[in-house]
């Protein structure tokens, strides 16, 4: 199942693209996740085939689903998704990050220090993207395909890999997938400012640049935090907020609340479809939950430093969000929330549901 199913993925990096935005060298990220990237799971070329043709009908069957309890996007196309193997989402995602972060500017610097940089953010890119390659089943990409259009994939071996060791349906488990991907693609499709206030947010946050010395002065409460002195130890994700100014921080804000919305929307949706479409929904999300908590001790800390764990917790705050609105307004409560940024959910909003709907109402 090592094989890339839809051909040259489009949008690949270029090697010469160090000058703009971040000071990442893209091209050398994509062969460092490919040459770290573990192998996926053996099969047969008949078993990946029908894997590989199975998963391009039910994304665009799953979005179908996630239209009629949603009520959005009626009249876009239903369209397939790219189903990729390990190495080929790697380059996609290189692809797409180059293209959210090319509008970020920052400040320049002699060009054999960005060159060094460039090479240095490559490696540890590429060695991040390894490891998530092993396990991500899919993602909407608002920024990759054609013209950047956006881009739809589903990683054909993770999901093949994460039925067997769930022990579920497979045919079950890879519509359930293409559930959370697809509400997500109908996200950015049928809102027709979101894409552009998401890669606004992301450009903003970037440019925004502080002298070292004031993020040096925040690094005692930082190292505070982790150790835990106050009693309570912190994430990564706090600990990036501690190191923000307070200009950046407020951008992270709004960010990591629209992140969360966007998550635990998708997670709600998927699940609300219900058991007329995937029978063993129930089941396949309490082995998933779990799958998610579990690990074992190097896998935990690496999820640990790489801030997954705190990506687990938006999933949650956000689908409570939505299980709570829901059941005060309906759908067309929720999809008050796509209205305008106005009407988005603060962080705070996303934990008191209450406020959120006492606000827009």
């Amino acid at each position: 199942m090592e094989t890339d199913t839809t051909g040259p993925v489009t949008g690949r990096p270029r090697p010469d693209r160090t000058a703009a935005g971040l000071p990442v060298n893209w091209s050398l990220a994509a062969s460092t996740a490919a040459s770290l990237m573990p192998a996926g799971p053996r099969t047969t070329p008949a078993v990946a085939g029908a894997l590989v043709e199975r998963l391009r009908t039910d994304s665009a069957r799953a979005e179908g689903h996630v239209r009629e309890v949603t009520g959005l996007g009626a009249d876009l196309p239903l369209l397939p998704a790219d189903v990729l193997d390990r190495p080929a989402w790697a380059r996609a995602a290189v692809g797409g990050m180059e293209a959210l972060t090319s509008g970020a500017r920052l400040p320049d610097s002699p060009w054999p220090l960005r060159t060094v940089t460039a090479a240095g953010s490559g490696v540890q890119l590429g060695a991040l993207l390894a490891y998530m390659g092993a396990r991500v089943l899919g993602q909407y990409d608002p920024f990759g395909g054609p013209g950047g259009a956006g881009r739809l994939i589903v990683v054909a071996p993770n999901v093949y890999a994460a039925s067997r060791s769930l022990d579920v349906d497979g045919d079950q488990f890879g519509l359930w997938v293409c559930l959370h991907e697809a509400t997500h693609r109908l996200q950015f499709t049928a809102v027709s400012w979101l894409r552009d206030h998401f890669s606004g947010l992301v450009t903003e946050l970037l440019s925004l640049q502080e002298p070292d010395t004031a993020r040096l002065a925040r690094l005692p409460d930082a190292i505070r935090a982790l150790r835990g002195e106050d009693g309570r130890k912190a994430d990564v994700l706090a600990l990036v907020e501690l190191l923000q100014g307070p200009e950046q921080r407020a951008v992270l804000d709004r960010l990591l609340a629209l992140s969360t919305l966007l998550e635990g929307h998708a997670d709600h949706v998927m699940d609300a479809v219900g058991p007329d479409v995937v029978p063993d929904v129930a089941l396949i999300r309490r082995r998933f939950t779990e799958r998610r908590r579990g690990g074992g001790l190097i896998d935990r800390i690496l999820r640990a430093l790489l801030g997954v764990e705190a990506k687990m917790r938006q999933y949650a705050v956000g689908a409570a969000f939505c299980r709570a609105v829901e059941r005060e307004a309906g759908m067309a409560g929720i999809n008050r929330v796509w209205e305008s940024p106005e009407t988005l959910p603060t962080r705070a909003e996303l934990d008191d549901p209450a406020a959120w709907l006492r606000r827009v109402a």
